[in-house]
């Protein structure tokens, strides 16, 4: 009798443990999302990590029965919206849309409020781009060479936009202005979209933008493309050569975009954000708007998007020092 209860015992302990790794490795994903799922942006509207998470919020609601709505929440180069992520439940409905901004943070702050590293958990890249070079209508300029012949002889005088200091707007900005050793100041916004305006009526010099965030702006004439940060050109912009071969050997600044949970979000979940997500980037109408953008759809594993986080932070902490930023 006996050896029959240790038995019991041993099924019973063996049935339980079964049953928790069954819940913890399926029922999660099969009962989520049972609410709406916020996606939080870093930045105002009209940013790059915006425009992509709307344009994944509408089909993945489909895909998944739920809501998805966008709370943007910007401020401190994007930490605003990445502290309410790091410290949401980990459980799925709260996730983060980051740019290339999200490792430049360390680079940028001597203190942030959680840890870029160990605090989220990557769910996929969801597209890659480069940044364009562009100046008013009304500057005198029309290439590359232009703008940098002109910051030279007018040491001090010029501006250029970003989308606040510690974006990835202001790091590209800085890494042409020591690549090519220019004198000029810097004028943070917040956002995006109020840097354009400025760009447009002249009272900043340059900007350097994701071509997402121009609509037709350059199209139109009001802005004027000069070069591109990539190593190759856009497709959306074909005619718009490379920096590197209009002026400045050597520069090179890309840009991605991607969607983060908190860290302990089980990987039941996150696995099933990334099937829903990857299968939204490549459907043949969002691959299209990407490109219009002038970016590219990337989908990723988890632990793809996990690796080219850590690497981009080790990267840009180096270009960091190597532009005279240092951590305030």
């Amino acid at each position: 009798m006996h050896r029959a209860l240790s038995s019991l015992l041993a099924i019973t302990a063996a049935s339980i443990a079964s049953a928790a790794l069954a819940g913890e490795r399926g029922e999660p994903a099969s009962a989520f999302p049972n609410r709406p799922i916020r996606i939080v942006v870093g930045f105002t509207p009209g940013g790059q990590p915006d425009i992509t998470a709307r344009a994944i919020s509408v089909k993945l609601a489909e895909r998944v029965g739920q809501p998805v709505v966008i709370d943007n929440r910007p401020g401190a180069g994007g930490t605003i919206g990445s502290r309410i992520v790091a410290e949401a439940a980990p459980d799925g409905h709260t996730l983060l849309s980051v740019s290339s901004a999200h490792a430049i943070q360390p680079a940028v702050y001597a203190k942030l409020p959680y840890d870029t590293r160990r605090d989220f958990a990557g769910i996929t890249t969801t597209l890659t781009a480069n940044y364009m070079l562009v100046v008013p209508a009304s500057l005198p300029v029309k290439s590359v060479q232009d703008l940098l012949t002109m910051a030279r002889a007018k040491p001090g005088q010029l501006n250029f936009a970003s989308a606040g200091s510690g974006s990835g707007t202001h790091f590209a900005a800085e890494l042409l202005k020591s690549s090519a050793q220019l004198d000029v100041a810097h004028v943070p916004y917040k956002g995006i979209g109020p840097a354009l305006i400025d760009t447009v009526a002249g009272r900043v010099q340059f900007f350097l933008t994701p071509p997402a965030t121009l609509g037709t702006l350059v199209k139109d004439g009001k802005l004027r493309g000069l070069g591109v940060t990539g190593a190759k050109r856009t497709r959306a912009y074909s005619d718009v050569p490379t920096i590197a071969e209009a002026g400045l050997p050597g520069f090179r600044w890309e840009t991605w975009v991607g969607m983060l949970a908190p860290a302990k979000t089980p990987r039941a979940i996150v696995q099933k954000l990334n099937r829903e997500i990857t299968a939204i980037l490549r459907m043949p109408d969002v691959e299209s708007r990407f490109v219009e953008m002038g970016a590219e759809p990337a989908p990723s594993t988890p632990a793809e998007f996990d690796k080219l986080v850590a690497s981009e932070i080790t990267r840009v902490g180096e270009l960091a020092r190597k532009a005279g930023i240092t951590p305030q």
